[in-house]
């Protein structure tokens, strides 16, 4: 759509509306004369409150005296009406129909080339639940939900403080969807916002419809195993972050907000580690550390100690082994893989298929892969057991979760192919490419590389709140 300029003409410009639109139904057009001058009031069905819009709109402004021209019925409404909070102004025809598919109710005039929009939004949406994915147990139970004035105040709930700064873009050429980027001004450094900025005016996209259309802008263009940005759905998550100098970016239509920057160590964090005590949350961080390289690492070292290095193991759990794999008909890296891919398939399926039908996929796993496939022989019982411990430990940290099992997959070929010494080859590389990785330039992996030894009061242990509260920390110490 060109950025046509509002026509003076009210005939005129209601057709040009018309022709804009196609026509399309849901596009309400109601013509009134007030004050003696003819107008028409703008909006879209199902987008606008009707108890609203006929209390704060049509009552005050059907009463409005006689006046001289449209400028001085203007002049009148923003002058001694309030009418509604949020009242942009409207100069062309894009502005406009963004407006108006956003829930705004826009005035039009005969002779005025400009229109007079009010937020009289009153569309259904979902109200705040608690999150599904990033439970916790002392921490608080709402979420983002999909609207984003919504998860605004939630975050201004929470942040009182002057110093927050939300800043709103629309972007999406069919979609004219609003992201919000959301920053401590006293705590981010400006050039991260800067860049944040000059990256979401590079996006140029059709409709922006989840998190996952933004964040390859605010990424860095080359290969990276782990992404620099993170995601949460919880606005006490999001508060925390801003305190330490992130950046974020809500999505309107999207119940995650996307953090810039991201660390590797935070996806071992939860908000419940602030609600425990210091040698608690140090041992629960510890274990999810240790569930993390099980969860990657288990079926490769089974399958390259069996096939390669037996003279690891005692005598009498090679012997096990033995017993358990000289049944088998395939080989450790086939039966591993074949373990492997039919959970992933178990786990797709769980996700996709409706509700009613879920408590299916339970039962076809339970009784083909873990009982069938075993007693069939087609897979050991020593190699399901590896299987099932290493996806238990990729469940314990969700967010990496697809990372985790590519990298299963990786490892287990490496180790089927060159034993312990691909292993070791791999995770060089694995180990370089996630050093290399930095966005705006915040390592990935800090405070670890570089090291900083006041980050990891919060990184190999969880120190008191005290000491958290005192060390004044911030992403900035780890810019380069």
């Amino acid at each position: 759509m060109e950025k046509k300029q509002l026509l003076p003409s009210l005939d005129r410009s209601i057709d040009e509306i018309r022709r804009i639109s196609g026509n399309s139904s849901d596009v309400l057009i109601n013509r009134f004369v007030t004050g003696g001058i003819h107008c028409a009031l703008l909006c879209c069905e199902g987008m606008v409150s009707t108890s609203v819009i006929t209390e704060l709109i049509f009552e005050p402004i059907t009463d409005i005296p006689q006046q001289k021209d449209s400028h001085g019925l203007f002049h009148y409404i923003n002058e001694k009406l309030l009418l509604s909070t949020d009242r942009p102004q409207v100069e062309d025809y894009p502005t406009l129909f963004r407006l108006v598919n956003s829930g705004f109710a826009v005035l039009i005039a005969e002779g005025m080339t400009t229109g007079l929009a009010f937020g009289v939004q009153g569309y259904n949406t979902r109200g705040v639940q608690e999150p599904s994915g990033e439970g916790n147990i002392m921490g608080a139970h709402e979420g983002f939900t999909e609207t984003i004035r919504t998860n605004m105040s939630q975050i201004r709930r929470r942040m009182k403080t002057p110093e927050l700064v939300m800043e709103l873009f629309v972007k999406g050429e069919k979609s004219s969807t609003d992201l919000c980027l959301c920053y401590m001004k006293d705590r981010v450094p400006k050039a991260l916002t800067e860049k944040i900025r000059r990256s979401l005016e590079g996006i140029e996209l059709e409709a922006i419809l989840t998190t996952g259309y933004i964040r390859p802008f605010v990424e860095n263009g080359s290969f990276e195993l782990f992404s620099s940005t993170g995601t949460t759905e919880r606005p006490d998550v999001l508060c925390s972050k801003l305190i330490e100098g992130r950046a974020a970016i809500l999505v309107d239509g999207v119940p995650y907000a996307i953090i810039i920057p991201r660390l590797f160590c935070e996806s071992f964090q939860t908000l419940d580690d602030y609600a425990y005590k210091p040698y608690y949350a140090t041992f629960i961080r510890w274990l999810k550390y240790a569930a993390f390289l099980t969860a990657v690492l288990l079926p490769a070292f089974y399958a390259a100690i069996v096939m390669y290095h037996p003279e690891l193991l005692n005598s009498t759990l090679f012997m096990l082994l033995v017993e358990a794999e000289k049944k088998a008909p395939l080989s450790i890296v086939t039966e591993s893989l074949f373990a492997l891919l039919m959970y992933e398939m178990i786990r797709e399926a769980g996700v996709r298929l409706p509700k009613p039908t879920g408590g299916a996929v339970s039962i076809i796993s339970g009784l083909i892969i873990g009982d069938a496939a075993v007693n069939s022989g087609l897979v050991s019982t020593p190699l399901l057991t590896m299987t099932a411990l290493a996806v238990l430990g990729g469940l314990v940290v969700p967010e990496l979760e697809p990372q985790i099992t590519v990298l299963r997959l990786a490892f287990l070929i490496a180790g089927g192919a060159l034993g312990l010494f691909g292993i070791s080859l791999l995770a060089c590389a694995v180990l370089v490419n996630i050093c290399a990785t930095e966005d705006y330039g915040f390592p990935y992996t800090a405070p670890i590389s570089p090291f900083k030894g006041r980050g990891m009061g919060d990184t190999a242990v969880r120190s008191g709140i005290k000491k958290l509260q005192s060390r004044g920390f911030t992403v900035e110490e780890y810019h380069e």
